[in-house]
């Protein structure tokens, strides 16, 4: 397969973890709930979630396809499935549930797993792997919003 079809097929598949989870938020930043919560001071306005999550998912995707091409195992697939379902579910928990605790449990797991990414593949993936810390960097940033609004609510 080429390196084209991989990419596509791996943003098919991240920008779909980003439709459910936004299913799943159920209007999550829009309710009530979420705008009368007690927010950090560094939390980005509305818009910038959605340039994020568009930057991360590209550059996510292309270091896959890199890391795969590299690194073909079931061990890869197996760990980005993972990354996947804590991405999605973190949505479910924190917005649709309100299950604040729960979230910064999940939100800290997706942290871990990406970092996982980043330091276990980094001799493999060398500069490439610069495309993953958008992701790492986001998620250190979600994780302090995530626990003020625990620790402030």
């Amino acid at each position: 397969m080429t390196l084209a079809k991989y990419i596509i097929i791996f943003l098919i598949i991240n920008f779909g973890a980003l439709a459910i989870g936004t299913l799943l938020m159920n209007d999550g930043p829009q309710t009530n709930w979420y705008v009368n919560l007690n927010k950090a001071p560094w939390t980005p306005p509305g818009w910038v979630f959605g340039v994020a999550w568009t930057t991360i998912m590209i550059c996510f995707s292309v270091y896959m396809v890199y890391l795969y091409k590299l690194l073909p195992s079931k061990n890869v697939l197996f760990l980005f499935g993972i990354q996947f379902v804590f991405n999605v579910i973190w949505n479910y928990i924190f917005f649709n549930q309100h299950m604040i605790g729960l979230g910064l449990i999940v939100i800290m797991i997706l942290t871990l797993l990406v970092a996982t990414f980043l330091f276990s593949y980094q001799k493999t993936m060398k500069i490439k792997s610069a495309l993953i810390l958008p992701y790492f960097i986001w998620l250190c940033i979600a994780t302090s919003l995530n626990a003020y609004i625990l620790i402030y609510n």
